[in-house]
């Protein structure tokens, strides 16, 4: 068991004025076993909290601050790709202190260590165990977390044999808080466009998940990802060839993922507003003639991001699983 400095878990957050840190803090503030020793920001260094992250004014009189503390439990990296490395190589941070990074920086097995540092890659639905007893976790991708989650209980007993075909939308927060042409509103707004067309990055990350559980697993991924004109959520569509009837595939769902308490398996019909606001996956499964169809869907920001970054802390520390992510989705 991990020995705390409190009796709560003193956490840190670098990147804390940024979409994922402004989503770590909401869930934080009201973490039942969390108490948030600092924010860390330079450019908004002694403003309070709620002067960027406007949804928290009346919930703490926290401030930013540009110094560095190694006197917590827990750090959370919420920076760019590429930059949790830089901040790591420049701040050396003591190895009793659990890190978890929201880049993709240490997600593959190559990039996975880092000094003396280990990173397990925190899909819990994979990687519960190994998440338990980890020091350093390496959160994944938003479109990652929501196609393997799509696809791992077919892996599981070898049946990814055919091409894979997924077409997913994801909202203007995936982008990142950084302004660009792409998500300006003016632009975003009753508009639809794709992406890198077959060659997204999450892809990586997916194809090493996949292999831990079918490793002569070697079909394409067909990947099409688009920008919706809403602001978060992804929604995902999975289809391949198979040989499982849907009653047959509906329960290999639903075993899979029996005592994982985010991850929700139907064969109705779902939409995203289901699970926006919320750390759920919503999972339906059909079968229509030869096609195996699967929609999987989440919230970026949570189950993408900050709200699985905080389940693995809950995993790290031994709490409950949900703690502080028992968050209820607004249908209207």
């Amino acid at each position: 068991m991990t020995e705390l400095k409190s009796n709560k878990v003193k956490a840190g957050i670098i990147g804390g004025a940024g979409y994922t840190g402004g989503e770590m803090l909401r869930i934080l503030v009201n973490h039942p076993d969390v108490e948030i020793a600092f924010v860390h920001s330079n450019s908004n260094a002694g403003n309070y909290l709620y002067e960027v992250h406007t949804d928290l004014f009346g919930d703490t009189e926290q401030k930013f601050t540009g110094e560095l503390s190694t006197d917590i439990d827990v750090l959370f990296l919420c920076v760019g790709h590429g930059d949790a490395k830089k901040f790591l190589d420049a701040n050396p941070i003591p190895d009793n202190v659990k890190i978890i990074d929201l880049s993709q920086d240490f997600r593959l097995n190559a990039n996975a260590q880092l000094g003396s540092k280990t990173f397990v890659y925190g899909l819990p639905e994979l990687n519960r165990d190994a998440i338990k007893s980890a020091q350093n976790v390496a959160n994944p991708g938003c479109f990652a977390t929501t196609i393997q989650l799509g696809l791992l209980p077919l892996a599981s007993i070898s049946k990814l044999d055919k091409e894979v075909h997924i077409s997913a939308t994801t909202g203007s927060t995936g982008a990142g808080q950084s302004l660009a042409p792409t998500s300006h509103f003016t632009w975003r707004n009753d508009n639809l466009s794709v992406y890198k067309v077959f060659g997204h990055q999450h892809l990586n990350e997916i194809g090493e998940s996949l292999k831990q559980l079918q490793p002569a697993f070697a079909q394409p991924i067909s990947f099409v990802p688009y920008r919706g004109d809403f602001t978060r959520g992804i929604f995902a569509s999975i289809y391949m060839d198979s040989d499982l009837t849907e009653a047959e595939a509906l329960k290999l769902y639903e075993d899979f993922y029996a005592g994982h308490p985010f991850t929700h398996v139907t064969s109705h019909n779902i939409d995203l507003k289901q699970v926006v606001n919320t750390n759920k996956v919503f999972l339906q499964v059909k079968k229509y003639d030869n096609k195996l169809f699967i929609i999987s869907m989440l919230d970026n920001l949570l189950k993408g991001a900050s709200g699985q970054a905080v389940q693995n802390m809950n995993l790290m520390f031994g709490l409950d699983e949900r703690a502080g992510l028992r968050l209820k989705a607004t249908g209207f």
